[in-house]
């Protein structure tokens, strides 16, 4: 027998004597209890036995087990402001808590709702939780987040088309001769695949579509109902559109979700510390996104909240979510800086370089113009956005007071006039609200479009609302806005500094979980008074000098 196969041999018995003398909580009983027609699930430990200890030939680690840990897929069902939304939710609406908990579960805790779906059971959301505390297979599904053996598991089928938005994907390959299928981007010679259906009850098979923004569509394409006080539907809210934002720009035919959160390894590299085969085009499993507030939360509060990454990977998911929100996220320019007697003409670009809205996803993230104004001295003669240590937006209408919010502006001249690029959302009266499942409709979306996008011809769900619709300078890649700054105070020279800056969760998105009285919403408004500070992120930044 050749070296190779007595090589594999060994090496599946070896990994059936591990798996079989490890630890209860090293082998998840899901892999007998959570099988469907579809699929059937086990936790990640499973999976990063093999596909950690990665490197490249520099040195650099690349393992996927290790960057999902630290990632906020991972993560999912222990957010700690996701867990305080949906406890809001049931509280506002009691009757339908169940159904809540439920669709909240698809994407949050997909194994294990979609475990309970096969049995014809609801999902659930708080009977897993406290994590540490709960350790039934089930529950230990849900812990998992968005782990290895759903992504891996999701079939082509329907990918793209609306019966797949709000978490609608297939799970397992149709015709597949195994009822554990691993689907992934690249081919698996029979040798190894043996080795991994052995050591994992998974047999790999290539599914080009995991590389498609289809496949992140299922989960990132989310409408909400609007509830009434009896539970009746009374409206619906398209809660979030990155797909269609992207499908309606310019990076539809250039870049992938994958391509830019999932970025590629820019040599071969094994895909696997066993018998791994160098490949082209390995993806990083690190998830960045927009998320690094929540990443410092989960890692300064990792033991009260039952955290499994340790610090260091949490610490390190963090820095590459700051890179790429600092390196190709946007670009802000003074585009003209002049002075007429005692006021100063500044007019402030901004360019989105992302593939879709910016800020995309859950409406609780803004990016805003914080605009300062120095006269020879260094005192400050004109602000506009100034971060406050809470969380707060000087200025911002919102902040001070729930019921209002910060129009859109194409020329400001006042400091408490700030340019905030978000989306408010309107109940069914057109009060402002952010309970998701009270809202209608948006009584304002004036995010910063990507390239290529036509306001125009943009469909409803993903339309610009408020004045911003009317805004000849506001249109696809960014916006323009004229500052007219009131200097009679100072003396020239005059320095003007422009940072756009941008928070996951804004203030009011916070504090209006004040009110209600439960662990979760409570735990979170502690967390976020403690972080306030480092809420925010500057995103790009330039300076001028008007003479």
């Amino acid at each position: 027998m050749p070296v190779r196969s007595l090589l594999a041999v060994a090496l599946v018995l070896w990994l059936g004597v591990l798996l079989a003398s490890a630890p209860p909580q090293t082998r998840s009983p899901a892999a007998k209890h959570a099988r469907s027609p579809a699929a059937t699930f086990r936790t990640s430990e499973a999976c990063i036995a093999c596909h950690n200890g990665l490197r490249t030939s520099s040195g650099s680690d690349v393992s996927i087990g290790s960057d999902w840990r630290g990632s906020i897929m991972a993560n999912s069902s222990r957010d700690p402001y996701w867990q305080a939304s949906v406890r809001r939710e049931t509280i506002d609406h009691p009757i339908s808590a169940a159904a809540i908990e439920d669709t909240c579960a698809v994407c949050h805790m997909p194994m294990a709702r979609a475990d309970a779906d096969a049995r014809a059971q609801k999902g659930e959301v708080f009977a897993h939780l406290p994590v540490g505390a709960r350790t039934k297979p089930r529950d230990r599904l849900a812990h998992d987040g968005v782990s290895c053996t759903i992504c891996h598991q999701i079939a082509e089928d329907k990918l793209g088309t609306p019966e797949s938005f709000n978490g609608g994907f297939v799970l397992g390959a149709l015709g597949a001769p195994h009822a554990s299928v691993s689907l992934g981007p690249f081919t698996v010679d029979s040798g190894r695949a043996a080795v991994m259906q052995s050591a994992s009850d998974y047999l790999p098979l290539e599914g080009p579509h995991i590389r498609k923004s289809e496949l992140c569509a299922t989960c990132h394409t989310l409408y909400t109902r609007a509830l009434g006080s009896r539970g009746e539907t009374i409206g619906q809210l398209p809660e979030q559109m990155t797909f269609l934002e992207w499908r309606h720009s310019a990076f539809r035919d250039d870049k992938s979700c994958q391509s830019c959160h999932m970025p590629a390894v820019r040599e071969a590299t094994p895909m696997a510390s066993v018998l791994g085969t160098p490949r082209d085009g390995l993806a990083r499993h690190v998830f960045r996104g927009g998320n690094a507030f929540m990443l410092g939360m989960l890692r300064r509060y990792r033991r009260d909240i039952g955290v499994a990454a340790q610090p260091d990977e949490l610490e390190a998911s963090a820095q590459t979510t700051v890179e790429l929100l600092k390196a190709e996220t946007a670009t802000v320019a003074i585009a003209r800086a002049e002075r007429s007697g005692d006021q100063l003409m500044i007019d402030v670009v901004v360019q989105n370089l992302t593939g879709h809205k910016l800020p995309t996803g859950f409406p609780s993230r803004r990016a805003w113009l914080h605009v300062t104004v120095r006269d020879r001295a260094g005192r400050v003669v004109f602000e506009s956005g100034a971060p406050a240590a809470d969380g707060r937006i000087e200025g911002n209408d919102n902040d001070a007071d729930p019921r209002r919010y910060e129009p859109h502006y194409a020329e400001i001249r006042r400091p408490d006039e700030v340019a905030i690029y978000e989306s408010i959302i309107g109940d069914a009266a057109g009060n402002v609200t952010t309970g998701v499942l009270t809202g209608t409709r948006y009584l304002k979306d004036n995010r910063l479009l990507p390239r290529g996008f036509d306001k125009v011809s943009a469909a409803a769900d993903i339309a610009v609302v408020g004045a911003a619709s009317e805004d000849a300078d506001f249109g696809e890649g960014g916006d323009r806005v004229r500052y007219v700054a009131d200097v009679t105070s100072g003396d020239a020279p005059f320095q003007v500094d422009v940072a756009l800056r941008f928070q996951t969760i804004g203030f009011r998105w916070a504090h209006n979980l004040d009110q209600y009285e439960s662990m979760e919403t409570k735990r979170f408004v502690g967390y976020y008074n403690a972080m306030a500070a480092e809420s925010g992120i500057v995103l790009a930044s330039s300076s001028a000098t008007i003479r």
